[in-house]
């Protein structure tokens, strides 16, 4: 037991002297630092803010209640394109626009036509949510364009 003791010590000891491996610092990337930043927060929950870095990173966002969202960001990716993206954040959830985004297909007819059959006569299911199908027929036809 004694030697097991003495053993696991020395190798204690041999880790912590051995000379440490720094981490390689980063490129340019992590010398970026903050041009600007704005923010503002209401007591009614409103909100905005606004940052911009020397990167070329900046993005805003806006809330007039504190759940609801709206803003934008943009970067420039590793192939030296600048990317953005403007969304709105709400009950639907994230949604997220961008000319590099991909485009949910426009729904086909037959799907849309089944859908708006059960909102004219939904289930009698009191775990049914009309409010979601209503919400779901929208987002459908919005890919019709």
């Amino acid at each position: 037991m004694y030697s097991k003791l003495v053993v696991l010590s020395a190798l204690i000891a041999a880790t912590l002297a051995a000379p440490q491996k720094r981490l390689p610092v980063g490129g340019p990337e992590s010398q970026a630092v903050i041009l600007s930043h704005d923010s503002n927060i209401e007591p009614n929950g409103a909100y905005s803010y606004r940052y911009e870095t020397s990167n070329g990173i900046s993005g805003q966002q806006t809330s007039f209640d504190g759940a609801n969202a709206a803003g934008e960001y943009s970067y420039t990716g590793p192939d030296g394109v600048l990317y953005r993206v403007v969304y709105n954040a709400d009950t639907y959830g994230f949604q997220p626009q961008g000319a590099h985004l991909p485009v949910e297909p426009p729904v086909p007819d037959h799907v849309l036509k089944g859908l708006e059959d059960i909102r004219r006569s939904p289930p009698k299911d009191p775990e049914f949510n009309l409010a979601t199908l209503d919400a779901q027929i929208a987002r459908l036809r919005a890919t019709l364009g």
